[in-house]
């Protein structure tokens, strides 16, 4: 038993019992792929995030050691993504002001707070809070923060000095710095940037029309950034660009992660708990959709929370060797899918090949320009932006529109903290708003069959004296009093009316004050001259009912079936009608 709960939290534990040759072949050529796509991608998101390039690469070592210790994904590729980056910035910009000591030390502090509130949700087994963000919001959310990133590294782009987090903010910046603009930035930046885009769309086509193998191919693909980052980083060496005006990455520590401490002053840890909080369950919710999608194509089975677990101990990580807030990212993931990858040891391969990067290679990025990592991230994040959302929900449901375009609006005219915020809590509302007008329908028996349909769409059987309600949603307090309203509107004026049924088929729960409700319900008909009668009553909901007094005052009887309520019911009217005095 002991060994079964180690192993529950140690996966490594399990896969690393069967690891073999092949495996190790497999994971090691998909590490190099990944490595290499990774190099310039970390660099790029702690510029984004605000913080030194190095930052990018020490995030990426031993967040991705700790992952594959305590996750249960075998291709999820952890490290610094995106949107993560820029909610990182978003956060510690109200703080600190980049590039300060005090800067670095909240985003070790962030990266703290997520761990340790992924590893208490993972403990806990509250995986389900991330549920509250639904597809709507979160699909709103990535698309706005896109554009909110696209847009922000055009003043690398540029070579201006434009600041902002909204996109109001960023727009006007730049138009106010519009003047001056670098000439030598500009050509470098829309050069990388049309030649990354390039890279992902044509590149492996004519590769591949060239006679090179697929698998070749793809790798030269996955190498396209490198390729910009080489080529750019040389002609600013060569022609000395830095002294036109072309920022450059500069000096960056040869070095490996180090030892690092977050604060744990409780002014800073009050002011970032909610960003915190916020960017665990984003960075959750993102990782652990690709974490199932790509195991499901393996039929392999991910653990939510591990997953919280083995994040939280990720994020840890970050918090002490130098580097901020972490998430499994989409691109890096399926790359190290794609590329064979068979257990979380490719990521462990990955962190060796970042360290190598990290000690040997830093110095053959000093002259790297800002433009060029600008020109990755806003690659990068355009295929994140999906409008198409808009119609799609729009058709679909109006309610799931307003919780998309709000949830946009909102993120790109106030920020991401507020935009993700007021999603969960529009989609909280429309929730509450949706159940608290539940479907109704009187049903009436379907000709020849046992089946119960909407009298208003098929053509059913109905009995005068016999009314028959079907709730589609459990009761509880918020639509409670609907159904209330609904009899009594429907009774009242009904002098045939004798019995009236409550088909439960759909009903899951009834909560205290719904069961007060038909408390109510069952003594106004009962003054009125009328039973009232329930059928199909889920187990777990009569275990509920049969505690309480309600069964023991109910006028009428419970069914199993609403057939036999019917033909039951039916057969008294009929009989209570032929001896009624004519």
């Amino acid at each position: 038993m002991f060994s079964s709960a180690f192993r529950r939290y140690l996966p490594v534990l399990t896969w690393g019992r069967n690891y073999n040759k092949d495996s190790f072949s497999n994971d090691m050529i998909a590490a190099v792929i990944v490595t290499i796509m990774l190099i310039p991608q970390s660099l790029a998101y702690a510029l984004l995030a605000g913080l030194p390039p190095e930052a990018g690469l020490y995030a990426s070592i031993l967040p991705i050691i700790l992952y594959a210790i305590f996750g249960t994904s075998r291709a999820l590729a952890v490290g610094p993504v995106a949107v993560v980056s820029l909610m990182t910035a978003a956060a510690i910009g109200q703080i600190a002001d980049s590039g300060t000591a005090g800067y670095a030390i909240a985003a070790l502090t962030l990266a703290m707070l997520s761990g340790g509130i992924l590893l208490l949700m993972g403990v806990f087994k509250l995986g389900f809070l991330a549920n509250f963000l639904s597809h709507p919001v979160i699909a709103g959310f990535i698309t706005a923060s896109g554009v909110l990133i696209a847009s922000s590294q055009l003043k690398h782009i540029l070579g201006v000095d434009a600041k902002g987090h909204t996109l109001v903010e960023i727009v006007f910046s730049i138009w106010e710095h519009l003047g001056e603009a670098n000439l030598a930035t500009i050509l470098i930046g829309v050069s990388a940037t049309l030649f990354l885009f390039w890279v992902r769309k044509g590149m492996k086509p004519m590769l591949l029309s060239m006679g090179l193998k697929p698998r070749l191919a793809d790798v030269l693909t996955k190498a396209g950034p490198v390729a910009a980052v080489v080529v750019t980083t040389a002609v600013t060496w060569i022609f000395g660009l830095e002294q036109a005006g072309v920022k450059i990455v500069g000096a960056v520590p040869q070095s490996l992660p180090p030892l690092s401490m977050p604060s744990f002053s409780s002014e800073l840890i009050g002011a970032l708990f909610i960003p915190a909080l916020l960017i665990s369950i984003i960075g959750f919710v993102e990782s652990v959709s690709v974490a199932q999608t790509l195991a499901a194509k393996k039929r392999q089975r991910i653990d939510p929370d591990q997953e919280l677990i083995g994040l939280g101990a990720a994020n840890l990580g970050a918090a002490f060797t130098g580097g901020y807030p972490v998430t499994g990212g989409f691109a890096r993931s399926v790359v190290n899918f794609d590329a064979g990858a068979e257990t979380p040891a490719a990521g462990a391969y990955t962190a060796v090949g970042l360290a190598i990067a990290a000690v040997s290679l830093t110095p053959l990025i000093f002259f790297l320009p800002k433009a060029t990592l600008a020109a990755t991230i806003i690659v990068a994040v355009l295929s994140l932006v999906d409008f198409s959302i808009l119609k799609h929900s729009w058709s679909y449901s109006k309610s799931d529109f307003s919780a998309v375009a709000a949830t946009i609006l909102l993120t790109l005219g106030f920020g991401v903290e507020t935009g993700v915020s007021a999603g969960v809590i529009l989609s909280i509302g429309l929730y509450l708003y949706k159940t608290s007008r539940p479907h109704i329908a009187e049903v009436g028996l379907v000709p020849g069959t046992e089946h119960f349909r909407n009298v208003n769409r098929h053509d059913v059987l109905t009995t005068p004296e016999l009314l028959t309600i079907r709730i589609d949603e459990s009761l509880y307090f918020a639509n409670a009093r609907f159904l209330e309203d609904y009899i009594y509107d429907r009774a009242v004026d009904d002098e045939h009316l004798k019995h009236v049924v409550l088909q439960c088929s759909a009903v899951n729960e009834v909560d205290l004050s719904a069961l007060e409700s038909l408390e109510a319900i069952n003594h106004r008909l009962q003054d009125a001259g009328i039973s009232l009668h329930l059928s199909e009553v889920k187990g777990p909901v009569m275990d509920r009912l049969q505690r309480s007094h309600f069964l023991d005052e109910l006028t009428g009887k419970v069914f199993l079936s609403q057939y036999q309520a019917q033909e039951e019911l039916a057969s008294v009217c009929t009989r209570q009608t032929a001896q009624a005095p004519a």
